[in-house]
């Protein structure tokens, strides 16, 4: 469908794939300057908010050789950084020490460093508001910010995922008609694209720099300047047609593993039912060389991701009057899922003639995901606020994670617990929500009375006594 490019620069061979029309029409000549920029190395980067997102493509940037501003309301994100301290402990602490060191990069609160950027990364949260609709506040106000920074001629991309139409219909009006009543024009003021983040806090097989990067401008323009952009420090980047494939492709990549994940949710309940193991019948599916991917149950959706982009794009159906029937039904599906946790801790512990009113439940793993502390939305957030409603007593034990954070909907003064063989005496159930590889789980099997393993941890441990009951 497109041609694909490679050239030289000055850390190796990138390269960048071309989806859409391949007219390559004339650009001006403030784009050919940014992309000459861009190529030598000479432009300055800004990216706007040092998450999970962020930070890594501050990294990527930096790598590559460019001055980097890397900007957040957060003083204590700032202050971390310049102590060259770690906040993100999957990406280890090198990193903070080595940008630390750096005199190409500065993390700063104050906005009018952006002033100097040639690029400017957005890299803020889209969450969710009350009523599962779109939250776009940190979008906006980040756009209205860069609006008063953005020098003659430079790049703006979001990376913040959301429904179609975002950045032409809100960030390109925000920077075209800015607070001091100037017009600027997209294309010839300054450029625009989308290019989704893809990030997976944990994975070591793969980094920002070698992660495939879609690229998609509001013009062809900005296609073409986002794409030399991001090929400056990216492996390979895939140029698209528009903003609004680019902001749809990342949705699909979370629906999609939303939708399977949700099957296999299903199929839990009635496999358990049926007597039989659902992650033995996933991996007895997974011998087939074709046509099966694996996806595996579990106790709920965590990550920013998979529990909140499905919903922007069954909002935004909405405005074409389409009913989006598989993604609601996914979406419902995995919402079921902490308080399926918490029936099935309540019917075991019910068989052992103990009630969960006064319980004492050890809540194994915080964080959404196995060895990282990363905690948005995780499911055990909600089993927590679920076992409290019905009055147990709650503890809980990660390693990675200390204390219980302030989160938009809970707040616990919890602090994790050793994974002691008193622990465990004392509890009544241990519910494993997360998985992380660095818990005993053969000190748990001898010493737990009763276990709700939601992850399939307790599979091939020897010497295991407790009682186990999959969930």
């Amino acid at each position: 469908m497109g041609t694909q490019q490679r050239g030289q620069s000055g850390r190796g061979t990138r390269g960048h794939d071309s989806v859409g029309d391949g007219r390559g029409a004339a650009i001006s000549a403030s784009a050919r300057d940014l992309i000459a920029r861009f190529e030598t190395r000479s432009a300055t980067i800004g990216v706007v908010g040092l998450g999970y997102v962020g930070l890594p493509l501050v990294r990527a940037m930096h790598d590559a050789g460019f001055r980097v501003i890397g900007f957040d309301i957060d003083e204590s994100k700032i202050t971390s950084l310049k102590a060259g301290e770690t906040y993100l402990k999957h990406l280890g602490t090198g990193l903070a020490k080595e940008l630390a060191r750096s005199d190409r990069f500065v993390p700063t609160t104050d906005e009018k460093a952006l002033r100097s950027c040639d690029a400017i990364a957005v890299c803020v949260p889209t969450p969710l508001g009350k009523h599962q609709e779109p939250d776009l506040s940190f979008v906006e106000s980040s756009c209205r910010m860069v609006a008063r920074m953005l020098k003659q001629g430079g790049l703006v991309s979001l990376e913040s995922t959301t429904y179609p139409g975002t950045t032409r219909e809100i960030c390109k009006s925000i920077l075209e008609s800015r607070e001091d009543g100037t017009k600027h024009v997209c294309g010839k003021d300054f450029f625009l694209c989308f290019s989704p983040e893809r990030e997976d806090p944990g994975r070591a097989s793969a980094e920002t720099r070698t992660i495939p990067r879609l690229v998609g401008g509001v013009d062809e323009a900005s296609t073409r300047v986002g794409v030399a952009f991001y090929s400056a420090a990216i492996e390979r980047v895939i140029g698209v047609s528009s903003a609004e494939v680019a902001e749809a492709a990342k949705l699909l990549e979370n629906i999609y593993r939303a939708v399977n994940i949700a099957l296999v949710n299903e199929l839990k309940p009635l496999m358990m039912r049926m007597g039989i193991d659902v992650w033995e019948v996933i991996r007895a599916a997974s011998t087939k060389p074709y046509g099966f991917q694996a996806f595996y149950p579990g106790p709920g959706l965590g990550g920013h991701c998979i529990p909140i982009d499905p919903f922007y794009l069954t909002y935004k159906a909405k405005e074409f009057g389409v009913a989006t029937r598989f993604i609601e039904l996914a979406g419902e599906i995995n919402s079921r899922m902490p308080g399926y946790v918490v029936e099935r801790l309540a019917g075991a512990l019910n068989d052992d003639g103990k009630a969960l009113k006064g319980a004492r439940i050890l809540v194994c793993g915080l964080a959404y995901k196995p060895d990282v502390d990363d905690v948005r939305e995780t499911p055990a957030a909600e089993i927590i606020r679920l076992l409290h409603e019905a009055h147990a007593e709650v503890s809980y034990h990660d390693p990675h994670v200390a204390k219980f954070p302030a989160m938009r909907r809970y707040k616990y003064r919890l602090s994790s617990v050793a994974m002691t063989v008193e622990t465990l005496g004392k509890a009544d159930a241990v519910v494993i929500v997360t998985n992380h590889s660095s818990v005993d789980y053969a000190t748990i099997g001898r010493h737990a009375r009763l276990i709700i393993d939601t992850r399939n941890a307790m599979a091939g441990v020897e010497g295991v006594t407790a009682r186990v009951v999959k969930a």
